[in-house]
C-alpha cells in the first residue's frame, strides 16, 4: 500500500492536491496518435494545422485528460484505495501544444459514505489542468468509489 494513499475518511470537502508537472513532447503526440489510432491532421499534420485557428498542431483533447489522470496518480493519494472510476464530466477550454508544460489541481467537492456499500465512500473532486501561465485549459469533475480505513483493516 502506498503510504500516501487515502481512504474515504481522509477526504474532505475544500482539500485541495496539486501535482507535479509535466512537459507535452511531440513523442507524446505521436505515441498517442499510434495508441487510439487518432490521426487527425489538426494533431499530426504540421501543414494542415497552420490554416487553422491555431496556426499550429495542437495535442488531442483527451491527451490532456489522461495527462491529468497520471499527474493525480503520481501523488499516491488514490493507489490501492480507489475501488473505481465512477464518472467524470469535462471540458476542453484551450488547447495544448508541444512544449506546454501542465499540472493537475484536485479540490474535493464531495466526500459521502456510499448509501447502498457502507464500507466505502464517493468522493467527487474538482479537477483542473493549468499550463505554465496558470491558465485552465481543461477542467471537470471526476468521481470515485473509495475504500474506507476500517474495510481494510478488517480485511
Amino acid at each position: 500500500m502506498n503510504p500516501h494513499a487515502l481512504y474515504f475518511e481522509d477526504f474532505s470537502a475544500g482539500q485541495t492536491f496539486e501535482s507535479p508537472a509535466r512537459t507535452l513532447t511531440e513523442s507524446d503526440i505521436q505515441s498517442f496518435a499510434a495508441l487510439t489510432g487518432d490521426y487527425n491532421p489538426l494533431h499530426t499534420d504540421e501543414e494542415f494545422a497552420r490554416q487553422t485557428p491555431f496556426g499550429r498542431r495542437i495535442s488531442h483533447g483527451l491527451m490532456g485528460l489522461s495527462f491529468a489522470v497520471g499527474l493525480i496518480s503520481r501523488l499516491g493519494i488514490i493507489d490501492g484505495t480507489i475501488q473505481a472510476f465512477l464518472g467524470l464530466e469535462w471540458q476542453f477550454k484551450k488547447p495544448l501544444f508541444v512544449g506546454d508544460t501542465v499540472h493537475a489541481k484536485a479540490t474535493v467537492k464531495e466526500a459521502r459514505r456510499s448509501k447502498s456499500q457502507p464500507d466505502r465512500g464517493v468522493v467527487v473532486l474538482q479537477v483542473e489542468v493549468h499550463n505554465a501561465a496558470h491558465e485552465t485549459v481543461q477542467t471537470g469533475t471526476w468521481t470515485f468509489m473509495m475504500a474506507a480505513r476500517a474495510v481494510l483493516a478488517q480485511s
